[in-house]
């Protein structure tokens, strides 16, 4: 298996202030940590950043850079893209095809749309998919805490096997590669 990094919106506006996901400080340790894994194994690491028209997450605006404290360096890739699916109208497929990736280890935010969207188009596409039980989040909505959407789509994605292959879930300092 030849794996890549998937880091799912881990942006200054959706870890810091008024919509900032639940526990993002530990969330930014555990991917560090995750990240730092995958670069000594010499994996990919894939930063995807998201974007819109409004002021919070505008391209290159203050909201729309990488979170303080998440540790990127000059060889992580970087996509862009529009919407929770981080393969639709990006050139993620591309960038993982051409470098023979059949595994993704994904993480980041939010739980409940980018990480759950990108992981079941993963699946769909074929892709063997570690989740970081971990090491996404999100906020609270109307109905469930931050804690109860996480543990949900933990065991959503888990149990999922629509695609044959189903999505492993390894807590952050428990992954190996």
């Amino acid at each position: 298996m030849t794996a890549a990094l998937l880091i799912i919106d881990m942006q200054q506006a959706l870890c810091a202030g008024r919509y900032a996901a639940f526990d993002a400080a530990g969330l930014i340790q555990r991917i560090n940590a995750v990240a730092a894994k995958a670069r000594s194994a010499a994996i990919p690491v894939v930063l995807i950043q998201h974007e819109e028209d409004d002021e919070l997450l505008r391209f290159e605006s203050a909201g729309w850079q990488i979170a303080e404290g998440l540790t990127t360096t000059a060889t992580d890739l970087r996509v862009r893209k529009a919407t929770p699916n981080s393969f639709h109208r990006t050139p993620l497929q591309e960038v993982l095809q051409s470098r023979r990736i059949d595994r993704v280890i994904v993480c980041g935010l939010q739980s409940d749309y980018c990480v759950d969207t990108t992981v079941r188009q993963a699946l769909a596409l074929g892709y063997e998919v570690t989740l970081i039980s971990d090491g996404h989040s999100t906020v609270d909505n109307e109905v469930l805490s931050a804690v109860q959407i996480i543990a949900h789509h933990n065991t959503t994605l888990k149990n999922m096997n629509s695609f044959g292959q189903r999505t492993t879930l390894v807590r952050a300092n428990d992954l190996t590669i």
